[in-house]
């Protein structure tokens, strides 16, 4: 583990302790991993002998409730990167979710981050595929690929803004695991790099349309397509973007390009705003 991890839950938790003149406390600093007792001394949180949390440091996280602190060394730094943007991983009752200038990029609405991104790569892999996941944000897609006995997945994320927060989040260390391989690049390029008939599955987790219109295009999903095995499957994450006009969704739009690329039996996973389809 890079450090500990606090967030307004566990933060308002040691406080709670601390006002009880309880002598430890049990929290999860690990983003909801694993707990462990921590020593109250002197009205502050003893991590170790280098990371002491006072009442004021824990009150200044408790008051973020959509920030997570990385603190180690002796130092207590927000888990964000403003050099392009907004990039920020936001604490959840499991997995952090990562949010980009406000929009969240995860299914959180009653359920984990983690959670919906496995069932995602259950509509598309099976034991022994080899999976491309494409726009794979923190990588929680690629690493139920893996735990599904994918036999290969290789990861493309554009952003290296998201890969430094996900190589700070401990729930992504499992894509540095042997049959994992990941790329920093655009998928919309990247892909036509690729050889045909190279890939088992896909899973597609592409931004909002406005922001990469091109990863929503026919043009793309025959790419999809070329890559695929015959038999391969797709799942790709929509959102749930707003009717455009009466009769005439962003989702059936989609459908018809994916149908247009040679996809057959495409359709609808509503609970996962997404759209699943075989080549």
């Amino acid at each position: 583990m890079l450090g500990y991890y606090l967030h307004s839950i566990n933060a308002k938790q040691a406080l709670e302790a601390i006002a009880k003149g309880l002598s430890c406390v049990r929290l999860s600093t690990d983003l909801n991993i694993s707990e462990q007792d921590f020593s109250l001394i002197d009205q502050s949180l003893v991590l170790d002998d280098d990371n002491r949390l006072s009442i004021a440091d824990l009150k200044k996280i408790a008051k973020k409730t959509q920030r997570i602190y990385l603190c180690s060394d002796g130092d207590m730094v927000p888990l964000e990167d403003r050099s392009y943007g907004y990039y920020k991983l936001v604490p959840t009752s499991g997995a952090p979710l990562l949010e980009i200038s406000g929009v969240k990029m995860h299914i959180s609405k009653g359920t984990d981050p983690y959670v919906s991104a496995s069932e995602m790569a259950k509509q598309a892999v099976s034991k022994g595929d080899k999976v491309l996941d494409c726009c794979s944000g923190l990588g929680y897609a690629a690493i139920a690929a893996h735990r599904l006995g994918a036999s290969e997945v290789l990861t493309i994320e554009l952003s290296p803004e998201v890969m430094g927060l996900r190589a700070q989040n401990p729930w992504s260390n499992d894509l540095g695991k042997e049959g994992i391989v990941q790329r920093q690049g655009s998928s919309f390029e990247l892909i036509t790099t690729m050889p045909a008939i190279s890939f088992d599955a896909v899973v597609h987790d592409p931004p909002r349309f406005s922001l990469a219109g091109e990863l929503y295009s026919e043009e793309f999903y025959r790419e999809i397509f070329r890559v695929l095995r015959p038999g391969g499957r797709l799942f790709h994450y929509t959102g749930n973007p707003h009717v455009v006009k009466k009769g005439s969704s962003f989702v059936d739009g989609v459908i018809r390009r994916l149908k247009a690329a040679g996809f057959k039996h495409v359709k609808k996973v509503e609970h996962l705003m997404g759209v699943s389809a075989q080549k």
